[in-house]
This record gives C-alpha cells, sequence and structure tokens, in this order.
C-alpha cells in the first residue's frame, strides 16, 4: 500500500480543520458586527479584533485548495464541477469580506458603513455556509459517475446534507467568533459575547453534531467514536467555562470540540473522498483519486518545510497581538477620502 496518498489525506483533513478553527471566528465576528448592532466604536473594536489575523487564516484556505489540486486532482476536478454554483457564490462571499473589512473606515457615513455593514454579514455568512455544505456533501455523498461527473442538474448538489452542513459551520463560526471575542476584548463587547455564547453554544453546535453522528452511523469505527466522545467532552467543558467566565478556556475547548469532531468526520470516512450517491462503484478513494507517488514525493518535501514554517510565523502574530482590546483603544472616526470624490 502506498503511504503517501494517506499522509495527503491528513495533511488536506488538517488544514481544513485548521481553517474552520481560525477563519471560523473571523466569519463570526463579521456576522456579528452586522447582526447584533452597537455602537460605532463597539464595531470598530469588534473589527480590530480580528484585523491582525483575519487576511494570514484565510490563507489556510488557500493552502488547502492547492494541496488538494496537486494531491488529489481527481477529487478537486469532481468538487469544481459538481458544486460550480455553491464554490462560485463562496469566492464572490469572499471578496466581499475582504472588500467590506478594507473599504468600511474609508468614509465617515452612516449610509456607507451601514452598506459595508451587510458585505461583511452576508460575506462571512455566505463563506461559512458554502465551506459548511461542500464538505458535509464531500463526506455525505455526491451525485458523480465513474468519472466523477456531476449526474443531474446545476442544483443535484443540493440536498439535506449540503443544508446540515452549511448551518453546522455557520452556527459554529457563530458562538466561535462570539468566544473569541471574550478572550480579545473588555467592557460592554466582551459582556455581550459572553452572553451569547452561553445562550447560544448548544443551539448553535447542534447541526455540527447531528453532522458528525450521521457520520459516524454510517461509516464509524472505533476510533472515530472515541473522537466524537472526546469533541462532547470538549463542548460541555467549554459551555461550563464560558458559564463561570472563563474566557480563554471557554474558546480552547470550543475550538478543541472542533478538532476531535472533525478528526472524527475524517477517520471515519476514510479511505473515501467522495461518495457516490448514484452508485457506491463510483466512490473516489484516496488511492484511485491521488496524484502520483513522483508528485506526492515532492510535495511532501516542500510541505515539510513550508507548513512548520508558516505555523511558526502564524502563531508568532497571535502572540504579538495577544493583549485584549476596549474601546478606549478605538480613536475617533475620520474620512479618508479625499474631499472631491465625497460630493
Amino acid at each position: 500500500m502506498d503511504v503517501l496518498p494517506v499522509i495527503w489525506f491528513a495533511v488536506i483533513a488538517f488544514l481544513w480543520t485548521g481553517y474552520l478553527v481560525l477563519d471560523g471566528f473571523d466569519l463570526g465576528v463579521g456576522m456579528r458586527i452586522w447582526a447584533r448592532g452597537g455602537s460605532e466604536k463597539q464595531k470598530r473594536l469588534m473589527l480590530n479584533a480580528i484585523g491582525p489575523v483575519w487576511d494570514g487564516n484565510e490563507v489556510w484556505l488557500i493552502t488547502v485548495g492547492a494541496g488538494t489540486f496537486a494531491a488529489f486532482p481527481l477529487w478537486y476536478a469532481s468538487l469544481f464541477s459538481t458544486l460550480y454554483i455553491p464554490l462560485t457564490l463562496v469566492l464572490l462571499a469572499l471578496i466581499f469580506r475582504a472588500v467590506a473589512i478594507e473599504y468600511r473606515g474609508k468614509r465617515h457615513t452612516q449610509r456607507w458603513r451601514a452598506g459595508w455593514d451587510r458585505a461583511l454579514g452576508f460575506g462571512s455568512f455566505f463563506i461559512a455556509f458554502g465551506i459548511g455544505a461542500m464538505l458535509a456533501s464531500t463526506t455525505l455523498g455526491l451525485p458523480i459517475d465513474a468519472n466523477g461527473d456531476r449526474v443531474g442538474g446545476p442544483f443535484a448538489w443540493l440536498s439535506w446534507h449540503a443544508l446540515l452542513g452549511g448551518l453546522a459551520v455557520a452556527g459554529f463560526s457563530w458562538v466561535h467568533g462570539a468566544a473569541f471575542l471574550t478572550v480579545k476584548t473588555s467592557g460592554h463587547v466582551h459582556e455581550q459575547a459572553r452572553r451569547a455564547v452561553v445562550r447560544w453554544m448548544p443551539w448553535a453546535v447542534a447541526p455540527l453534531i447531528g453532522w458528525v453522528l450521521v457520520v459516524q452511523v454510517r461509516h464509524g469505527s472505533t476510533v472515530s467514536w472515541l473522537l466524537v466522545v472526546l469533541a462532547v467532552i470538549a463542548l460541555v467543558g467549554a459551555w461550563a467555562a464560558a458559564y463561570v467566565d472563563r474566557d480563554g478556556w471557554a474558546f480552547t475547548g470550543l475550538a478543541a470540540f472542533l478538532v476531535a469532531g472533525s478528526a472524527a468526520i475524517f477517520t471515519a470516512v476514510f479511505p473515501v473522498l467522495v461518495p457516490s450517491t448514484v452508485d457506491g462503484a463510483f466512490d473516489l478513494t484516496v488511492y484511485n483519486a491521488s496524484s502520483g507517488s513522483y508528485a506526492l514525493t515532492v510535495m511532501t518535501w516542500i510541505a515539510g518545510v513550508a507548513l512548520p514554517l508558516i505555523l511558526v510565523y502564524q502563531s508568532w502574530s497571535y502572540w504579538v497581538f495577544r493583549k485584549r482590546l476596549t474601546e478606549q483603544h478605538i480613536p475617533d472616526a475620520h474620512d479618508f477620502l479625499p474631499a472631491i470624490l465625497r460630493r
């Protein structure tokens, strides 16, 4: 048995998990800025909490896409041909979110800020929902034929498990973003976020729990069920920590819940990458969808050097920006556009 495809399956699973943990709270904060309202300084405080890290977190998505393309080209091709519409919407949402973050503060008018708040909120939601729908479809099945091509119309991918996955990632991101704000802010924003974590955590993560359990019932093994138990323990600990105002432990517990739940899903479905809902004989697996041994060997050497450097650099950036922010750290808003452009 060639071990390199297995290694790269583990690498892809690690990258997806890292993306959901790190960009998950960014997306949650983006949704909260629009949905929860508050004063202008409170919104800018939330935006500044993710300001130094959001674009670095997004790099994980680019990396997992490139890694999938190089290590499992048939998996990549099947996903993009079958999920062309939702992935295009995710791309547009990524653009809207990035532009909203950069342009929101360029003018000091209510109409300008409200428009970019909507772009940020809806963009963050559709990123989370689209990624969740794609991953759930990957683990629970897509209508593909023997060549990995879509069977049916452009909305053949739309199913109950795609909706479940979308709600799972969006719900987790919502509460994870609130937990991040309890760690990074003080004052009114902190208290509002802590109440949201305590109140909404059980409901927000319910779709994710459902997704994990469906996968386990269909494909679970002893190891994957043990990971489910660890996920439940982490979730209970996170809620208890939030209830007693232990912000760091609550945030860490939620992250551990996602890591254990994600590991349970990927462990259960291995070695299948995409189950076919048309015929089980058409399933894409780690072995029939991977690149050749030479390509995987070169990629392994490159990743063995690059990934540790990336992890060290990103850990250092989080350490540099580790302190809490308050509204007193946020200066008064002012207009950056030249007067002639504001007419």
